[in-house]
């Protein structure tokens, strides 16, 4: 397989992986709009020249998009293979690029979100320990952070505090949100509109900049959803979906 690393130069020709669409679409043109404001703070995007879902994403964890403490690390924003691109080894060969780019670059080990099991949107754990991660550190209600280090000694990284039990202050639904994930740019206007039909107290909280993100009321900055302060869950919901999740609370 070959890879490409996207640069601002080939963004506007080449898809994203997660949205296959063309630039006037809302996901891909929030997607690419962050990716584009991230490369001159180090973000990398390396996806495999095929059309499909099959890419990592990573940046200096100064400069990453979640609260998480990991000086000198590269954090993995996203890595994602699935499909017909799945069981073919590429996860393992764009995670062996980032290593090695990683080292090039002098980080001290890369660093990423995962989960105590497999979930959606959320790097597979028992992939990732397979590769030789272990967890550092974990924040409720179920998310781990794994870490690689390249040096012996090197100080594990950790969650922020105020993650490790997350809860905000708001009543009724609570949705904070960034535009990382191009899939946003669809469903939180769909929720929102669902919300307001419904007669169902909801705010959304865009999470604009790298410093609001590090100081995050949710381990996953992509998508938080509270209610009532209390954490609900870190997908992407659809409008099915949200008013479940309504229905349930209010009973």
């Amino acid at each position: 397989m070959d890879y490409i690393k996207l640069t601002k130069d080939d963004l506007s020709k080449e898809h994203i992986c997660c949205a296959i669409s063309n630039n006037k679409d809302v996901q891909v043109a929030s997607k690419k709009a962050w990716l584009c404001e991230r490369f001159d703070e180090g973000l990398v995007f390396l996806k495999a020249d095929a059309r499909g879902k099959c890419f990592i994403e990573y940046i200096p964890a100064e400069n990453a998009w979640a609260p998480v403490k990991a000086p000198g690390y590269m954090f993995i924003d996203c890595f994602w293979v699935s499909g017909q691109l799945s069981g073919k080894g590429y996860g393992s060969e764009l995670l062996d690029m980032c290593i090695k780019d990683s080292r090039e670059k002098g980080r001290k080990g890369l660093c990423v979100i995962s989960s105590e099991k497999k979930l959606s949107f959320l790097s597979d754990p028992k992939f990732l320990t397979k590769k030789g991660f272990n967890v550092c550190d974990t924040a409720e209600p179920y998310f781990t952070l794994m870490y690689l280090p390249f040096e012996e000694n090197a100080e594990p990284p950790k969650f922020g505090e105020s993650v490790k039990a997350p809860h905000v202050l708001a009543e009724g639904f609570a949705l904070y949100y960034t535009c990382q994930c191009p899939f946003n740019a669809k469903y939180v206007p769909i929720i929102e509109a669902a919300a307001a039909e419904n007669g169902i107290p909801f705010k959304s909280i865009l999470i604009d900049s790298c410093g609001k993100a590090q100081d995050a009321p949710s381990a996953w900055t992509v998508s938080a959803l509270f209610y009532n302060g209390k954490y609900i869950t870190h997908e992407i919901l659809s409008e099915k979906k949200f008013l479940s999740i309504a229905e349930k609370v209010k009973g």
